[in-house]
C-alpha cells in the first residue's frame, strides 16, 4: 500500500508482514508456488519488478521477496496484484491457500485441533488463557517476552490468537471450561484501559451457552493446578488429546493413562475454584473497580 504521507512506497523496512517459518515444509511448498504465479503472471504482462511494485504500493525489495517465496503476501497484495495483472480472480483465489500458512506451524496445528474439538478443558496459571485474550491484551503480553519477539512475530502470535478465537462461532458450538487465575485478571499488562477491555471481553464470553468460565481465587488454602496448566481437547469419535508441563514432558499425550491423571487434577482444580455464576459476578466486581 502506498504511504500516501511520506508519498513513498512500503518496502521491507516499513510492511510488517509476515517472514515464512524455516521448519513448515508444507507452508514453504505453499508460499513458494504464489510467488512463482505471481512472478509468471508478471513477467507475461510485461511488468518489470520495480514497474510492478509501484502500480500495488511495494517496493522492488518486497516485490522480489515475494516472488521468491521469501515473505507471505497479505490478502490486499494479492488483491492487488489480480487487478494490476487482469488475472481475472485467479491471483486473489489465492488467499486461502495463504491464509492456511499464515500463522506459525505448531500454532496452526493447535488451531486445528481446536476446531475439531467436542469438548475442551483448559486452564493456565499463569496468564488468560490464548482463546480468551483480546488483540491488545495478547500484544501486551507478547511485548514482555525476553528474548524479545521480533516485530513481525508479534505481529503473527496476535494474528493466530485472534484467528482461534473462530472456536465460539462454531455451529455445533464445542462444550469449552475455562479456570483462569485471579492474579491474572488483575495484572494490567499493557496498561489499564486494556485490562478493563479485556474483562469486558472474559463478560462476553462467559455468558456464551457453551462456555464455563470459573476463577481460581488467591485466597485459596489448597491448589491442584501447582504443577502447571492443562489443556484437554475431547473429538466426536471419542478420542482425545492432552497436554501439560508435568506429564510426558508437555509433549501432547493420547495414552488413556496420561489423559486420567490431567482429567483427574482438571476436576479437582475446578472443584476448588469458584462456580461459573460466582465467577461472573467476581469478574464484574473487578472490571467495576478497574
Amino acid at each position: 500500500m502506498v504511504d500516501r504521507e511520506a508519498g513513498r512506497l512500503k518496502g521491507e523496512a516499513d510492511e510488517p508482514g509476515w517472514e515464512v517459518d524455516p521448519d513448515d515444509e508444507w507452508g514453504l511448498a505453499v508460499i513458494a508456488t504464489v510467488g512463482r504465479q505471481l512472478r509468471l503472471r508478471r513477467e507475461a504482462a510485461g511488468l518489470r519488478a520495480g514497474e510492478f511494485g509501484e502500480r500495488v504500493g511495494y517496493g522492488e525489495d518486497m516485490v522480489y521477496k515475494i516472488e521468491g517465496g521469501k515473505r507471505i503476501p497479505r490478502p490486499e497484495y494479492l488483491d492487488d496484484a489480480d487487478r494490476v495483472l487482469e488475472a481475472g480472480g485467479l491471483l486473489s483465489a489465492m488467499k486461502e491457500d495463504v491464509e492456511k500458512v499464515r500463522y506459525p506451524k505448531k500454532v496452526r496445528a493447535l488451531g486445528e485441533l481446536e476446531a475439531k474439538a467436542v469438548e475442551l478443558q483448559l486452564y493456565d496459571p499463569l496468564n488468560i488463557h490464548g482463546l480468551l485474550q483480546t488483540p491488545e491484551y495478547a500484544r501486551g503480553l507478547l511485548l514482555m517476552r525476553r528474548p524479545a519477539y521480533s516485530s513481525d512475530e508479534v505481529e503473527r502470535f496476535i494474528a493466530a490468537r485472534v484467528a482461534r478465537g473462530a472456536v465460539f462461532e462454531r455451529d455445533p458450538a464445542p462444550e469449552i471450561g475455562f479456570v483462569v487465575e485471579e492474579w491474572s485478571l488483575r495484572r494490567p499488562l499493557g496498561g489499564r484501559a486494556v485490562l478493563r477491555n479485556q474483562l469486558a471481553h472474559l463478560l462476553e464470553v462467559a455468558r456464551l451457552r457453551n462456555v464455563e468460565l470459573q476463577v481460581m481465587p488467591m485466597d485459596r488454602e489448597e491448589h491442584a493446578g501447582t504443577d502447571g496448566g492443562i489443556d484437554v481437547l475431547k473429538f466426536a469419535d471419542g478420542s482425545a488429546v492432552g497436554r501439560s508441563p508435568v506429564v510426558a514432558h508437555g509433549r501432547p499425550v493420547h495414552e488413556p493413562k496420561h489423559l486420567r491423571i490431567l482429567e483427574l487434577r482438571y476436576g479437582i482444580i475446578r472443584a476448588q475454584a469458584l462456580t461459573p455464576r460466582e465467577s461472573l459476578a467476581f469478574v464484574e466486581h473487578l472490571l467495576g473497580e478497574t
